[in-house]
């Protein structure tokens, strides 16, 4: 009973938190801005500008109208909770300790959907992901993280395509990139950003010693035209090669895969997954135009020479994470402190609980 007392407790705390959180992003003047700017007659004289409108303003009824389902739920639940004791029912009791899980849950996702409301928030993402050094056992660690993340997009019905991907001599991936498109997909995904650690006992490994590997995921936003983004062709180098891959009817027999490094800033990009060379060049401009984005979005924010630095070495001193599942389990965040002591769990895709923290800190 104490226990449920508690818990209610932080529930209310919670109400508190979620209603000032409202207040700060100015939900309700948002919404009312948006409404007045509707019932303008010029509204729809810019499709783009409008249609951004009405999805911003969507997202914010969304939100309230979940908010506002929270606090009649915490009425409910407190009279549930009151008869129960009154009752002494335990199944009753037992019902309010679910529901008020579910309705923590329910207002954690709602705070998170406030902070989603920068720049390039709801724009969709390229995830890029490369093997550190240690040949095998890193390209497979490789692997597995693609594979982590293709399993959250799909938990959040998204879709995806893999764009590029260089497999490893004797198993994993050397690195890939996917393009992800799905709702606020760069506000959730951006922080992923940095080096992943892993420690287990090596599967490649005879004398069954404990190694650990690295690798690092970058997430960039998928830019559309009518941001300018000036490029010019001196500044690129183009090189053509074959593509890898596991064979079949859709591998290349030309040398039709792309990569095309960009001079100034040493951006490489690169796409293998097209039929023809001028597809796999199409696919990798646009990837290189999302690269030059968040490049000077960085440096416009005097950002840029310190995440560029953390690129250079996929090793000790840069990671953001670390997943261990040898000689004890846990998989910890190292920048909020969150961990997990379910390691499958997590590479299963179940990653929210990390990406929820780092939007909130």
């Amino acid at each position: 009973m104490k226990n449920l007392k508690k818990k209610l407790k932080l529930f209310q705390v919670f109400k508190i938190i979620l209603g000032g959180i409202f207040e700060k992003f100015s939900v309700d003047k948002k919404i009312k801005e948006f409404s007045e700017l509707e019932s303008d007659s010029n509204f729809w004289s810019d499709r783009k500008k409008a249609t951004n409108i009405i999805k911003e303003k969507n997202r914010l009824l969304e939100l309230k109208n979940s908010y506002s389902k929270v606090n009649r739920e915490i009425i409910n639940t407190k009279e549930l909770m009151d008869l129960s004791l009154q009752e002494n029912n335990n199944i009753l009791i037992k019902e309010c300790y679910e529901k008020i899980d579910d309705l923590l849950s329910l207002s954690k996702k709602n705070q998170v959907k406030c902070f989603l409301s920068g720049k390039d928030d709801d724009l969709n993402v390229f995830i890029e992901i490369h093997a550190g050094a240690g040949g095998t056992e890193s390209q497979d660690w490789a692997d597995m993280l693609k594979k982590m993340y293709v399993r959250w997009l799909d938990k959040k019905d998204c879709t995806y395509n893999l764009i590029s991907e260089h497999s490893g001599e004797e198993a994993g991936i050397k690195s890939c990139t996917i393009k992800a498109t799905g709702n606020y997909l760069y506000g959730l995904l951006k922080k992923e950003s940095g080096i992943h650690r892993l420690v287990r006992i090596s599967p490649f490994d005879s004398g069954a010693r404990r190694h650990t590997s690295f690798a690092s995921v970058w997430v960039y936003p998928v830019v559309d035209d009518e941001i300018d983004i000036t490029i010019l062709d001196k500044d690129l180098r183009i090189d053509t090669y074959r593509s890898s891959g596991a064979g079949g009817q859709h591998v290349n027999t030309t040398d039709s895969a792309v990569r095309i490094t960009h001079l100034p800033t040493k951006i490489v990009v690169q796409c293998q997954n097209e039929r023809s060379q001028h597809k796999n060049k199409e696919t990798c401009m646009k990837i290189l135009k999302s690269r030059l984005y968040e490049y000077e979005s960085q440096k416009r924010e005097k950002e840029n020479e310190q995440e560029m630095s953390k690129k250079t070495d996929i090793g000790w001193g840069h990671q953001i994470r670390s997943y261990v599942l040898q000689p004890y389990r846990l998989v910890k965040d190292l920048r909020t402190n969150i961990q997990d002591s379910d390691p499958e769990k997590i590479l299963n895709g179940n990653i929210d609980k990390f990406i929820e923290g780092n939007i909130l800190i």
